[in-house]
């Protein structure tokens, strides 16, 4: 499976900023209502519980929790939150899935078209993008080694990178749940856990300047409240300073 080291440092980079500007309960909020379309008990709805643990580890109060959760299930009233996934191209012909939640269509796909077209890229048709990846489940645990390797096959990983002093669990994503489960079982910490688009090919980003225009076009990306996770093809070369 691709690696996406330098990438993933980055955005993790990127979701502090989220942070640090009173961006981020938005987003995981969105993420809480939109799960809790399908059921507001978490030990019922597996979606559910991921959005609300995201939530939690990001200091998230529970009352921000909870409004979302009624929020999505319909008991606030109001517009119904829902889930719409984008498709694109940037700078360098490199492929972008962007997952958002909304309450308006007619004010978020302007935005997200915008944000393509103001820096090098366009909004595709539906699949034109996606059948480049393969959805699978993401599980981040603040270990390496040996160990940690076999513990995760024999719970049904698929994969398992390390990253920074910490491992990438990869499973198919209907056993994200199970595997996922059987981890903290064991003793493991286990930092994230998510469904997430992989690419089945990398496009590897050598050029300053092509670096440059994909990084201003997802930073406009990740600037739109609406959009709650992006997912793209490309890995920067150790040489791009970014």
């Amino acid at each position: 499976m691709s690696g996406h080291s330098k990438w993933s440092t980055i955005k993790r980079q990127k979701g502090a900023k989220d942070a640090a500007r009173g961006a981020l309960f938005t987003k995981l909020g969105n993420a809480i209502a939109i799960a809790a379309r399908a059921g507001d008990d978490p030990d019922m709805n597996f979606a559910l519980r991921l959005a609300i643990d995201k939530a939690k580890a990001s200091n998230m109060p529970m009352t921000n929790i909870q409004r979302s959760i009624d929020r999505g299930s319909g008991k606030l009233g109001g517009d119904q939150i829902q889930e719409v996934l984008y498709e694109g191209y940037g700078p360098g012909g490199v492929a972008i899935i962007v997952e958002c939640a909304t309450d308006n269509l007619n004010r978020t796909y302007p935005e997200v078209r915008l944000a393509f077209s103001k820096h090098g890229g366009n909004i595709a048709e539906k699949g034109a993008v996606a059948f480049q990846f393969d959805q699978k489940g993401m599980i981040r645990v603040k270990q390496t080694g040996d160990d940690l390797m076999l513990a995760a096959i024999e719970a049904g990983a698929e994969d398992v990178q390390e990253e920074d002093n910490e491992s990438v669990i990869y499973t198919d994503a209907k056993e994200l749940a199970k595997v996922r489960d059987s981890l903290k079982e064991s003793g493991i910490e286990i930092t994230e856990a998510e469904l997430t688009f992989v690419p089945n090919n990398t496009i590897e980003i050598t050029d300053e300047a092509t670096a440059g225009k994909i990084m201003r076009l997802m930073d406009a990306l990740d600037e739109l409240d609406d959009v709650t996770n992006t997912h793209v093809n490309f890995e920067f070369a150790d040489s791009i300073e970014v």
